[in-house]
């Protein structure tokens, strides 16, 4: 059984926790985290989700991502995430997530890490990612309009792109 931690809409931890699936009340919030890698060339790293996984089954997506689990907070998260599905150790304490949209349920933590990495490095977790590739963002977009890509709405890609190297950058 997978816990997260429940918020309040100022992002206060309410000190309830609640079982991954379950539909929260109304004024309660989750903490969800995300990870783009871009490379030099302006590429994003992203991943295929496996066809028997729950939710977007064979969809590409972000580089890394998911839920933060009861106890963790957003660099906490992002990091377990991040080594989980990619294989990829990142130490994410000293950084804050460029930026956060909010959902109907909760938070979503976007970080961006700018960093070349090859492919052969990262060490895929079987039980959710079939495949990564670097795409451009007119590979992305065109997954989008195909329906292949989890369907984020298409300003939140092209601010991922717009961002690379605008701010800084977090290598690896």
């Amino acid at each position: 059984m997978e816990l997260f931690d429940i918020y309040d809409q100022e992002r206060r931890l309410t000190g309830r926790t609640a079982e991954r699936g379950t539909k929260l009340s109304v004024g309660d919030f989750r903490l969800v985290v995300n990870l783009s890698i871009l490379n030099s060339d302006n590429q994003l790293l992203i991943q295929q989700r496996q066809p028997f996984k729950e939710g977007w089954p064979n969809m590409w997506d972000i580089s890394a991502g998911g839920s933060a689990v009861s106890g963790e907070t957003s660099q906490e998260a992002i990091a377990r995430e991040t080594q989980e599905e990619i294989g990829l150790h990142h130490d994410f304490s000293e950084m804050r997530p460029f930026f956060t949209l909010n959902f109907d349920e909760g938070f979503d933590d976007y970080y961006i890490l700018y960093q070349d990495i090859a492919l052969s490095e990262l060490r895929l977790q079987t039980s959710e990612v079939q495949a990564v590739k670097w795409a451009t963002r007119e590979v992305v977009q065109a997954l989008i309009l195909s329906g292949e890509f989890i369907p984020y709405h298409k300003s939140v890609i092209d601010l991922l792109f717009d961002l690379n190297g605008v701010y800084g950058g977090h290598d690896l």
